[in-house]
């Protein structure tokens, strides 16, 4: 219930403070965000974050396919219980049957 409050709290804040500092300095940040986004440093440096987190992704892949290859050959499920161990049914509203 914090968390929502706190939150709640923020976009009100936001709101807020965005609304009474109008559109030109809305006009103003939008501004030096293009300039940031058409940054040649900025722009090499997303494509390499891209290309460690393509990296990262294929490595995941590879990790997974060895390990569920590898594991193919174990039943995906534990082994059924022994014959000698009852075995309780229970039915959908919880009593046993």
């Amino acid at each position: 219930m914090r968390f929502r409050l706190g939150l709640i709290t923020g976009f009100a804040a936001g709101y807020y403070l965005g609304a009474k500092a109008g559109r030109d300095r809305y006009r103003q940040l939008k501004g030096w965000i293009d300039e940031v986004r058409g940054n040649e440093v900025v722009e090499t440096a997303a494509e390499k974050a891209r290309a460690v987190v393509d990296l990262g992704v294929e490595r995941a892949k590879d990790l997974v396919e060895s390990k569920t290859g590898d594991d193919a050959a174990e039943p995906p499920f534990p082994p059924a219980a022994p014959a000698d161990v009852p075995v309780v049914e229970v039915n959908a509203t919880g009593g046993t049957g």
